[in-house]
């Protein structure tokens, strides 16, 4: 690459630093891809419904960066986010619904509230993503929150959520990657209880010019198993599971495939989709 190219590339790739850095941006750069999570729910309600999905609900929405790419996917198509953080719904109205036509952001509808709280509209497709789900840490609380979602589904409606693990998963430990927009992702397991599976994670931002944004999110969860969830799922009332598991590095085969087993591995992503 000739000089004056390279310079100007790394001026491009160093414009993000720990002082000017909007920490939303980052996450969505780093962990969202809506449009491709889209397609997937487009995708897989088609095949076992045999129809296109047209509403969504979205739990634990954050910024609504799904729900605005859901609506511009299709015409006819409307989106519900639930999330209980205002400075978040507010940055993701500026941010991610200003874009939006005035007709787009007119099939938004965005909700400070609990997840578990009522919701009038029934939809077609309920998603929990990011495993952000896993705040509920007892069985009854998960429970009675995958009852309140089957109880939210219009007829024919799926849920859609989804789980990570593997040995790794289980270790405290830092995971770096680089980003092509200009910085690295830090993801980091800080604490594992083998009794309790309670976890505390953090997301850290590292830059070019040496800068550090240090716990930017922060998460306390418990480390739910597949078979656990699986078994939540059915005790709310769910009757039929199908698990999609990343065969990503199998480059024959599509990044999400139909799986009832699978071999143990250092980490693996899934998702769980439940027919009432």
């Amino acid at each position: 690459m000739p000089k004056a190219k390279r310079k100007r590339a790394a001026k491009k790739k160093s414009r993000y630093t720990a002082k000017t850095a909007d920490k939303h941006v980052l996450y969505q750069l780093s962990v969202q891809a809506p449009d491709t999570e889209v397609d997937f729910l487009n995708s897989w309600f088609s095949k076992i419904r045999g129809e296109k999905p047209l509403s969504l609900r979205e739990d634990f929405c954050g910024t609504a960066i799904l729900c605005a790419a859901w609506v511009k996917s299709h015409a006819e198509r409307t989106a519900t986010g639930l999330d209980i953080h205002r400075p978040t719904l507010a940055w993701g109205t500026e941010h991610n619904l200003g874009p939006l036509s005035e007709e787009q952001r007119s099939r938004v509808t965005l909700l400070e509230q609990d997840v578990r709280a009522k919701v009038k509209e029934k939809h077609d497709i309920i998603c929990a993503f990011n495993f952000s789900y896993w705040l509920f840490k007892t069985r009854p609380e998960m429970v009675a929150y995958f009852r309140h979602v089957r109880s939210g589904l219009a007829k024919g409606g799926l849920f859609f959520l989804d789980a990570y693990g593997g040995w790794e998963s289980h270790e405290p430990m830092k995971e770096h990657r680089r980003i092509k927009a200009g910085f690295t992702y830090v993801w980091d397991q800080n604490t594992f209880d083998a009794i309790t599976h309670d976890v505390t994670n953090y997301i850290h931002f590292e830059f070019h010019d040496g800068t550090k944004l240090e716990k930017a999110f922060r998460y306390d969860w418990r480390f739910w198993m597949m078979p656990e969830l699986q078994e939540m799922l059915t005790e709310a009332g769910f009757s039929k599971l199908h698990v999609y598991w990343d065969t990503s590095n199998d480059p024959s085969r599509d990044a999400y495939r139909v799986r009832t087993h699978a071999p143990n591995q250092p980490g693996w992503l899934a998702y769980i989709v439940a027919e009432p």
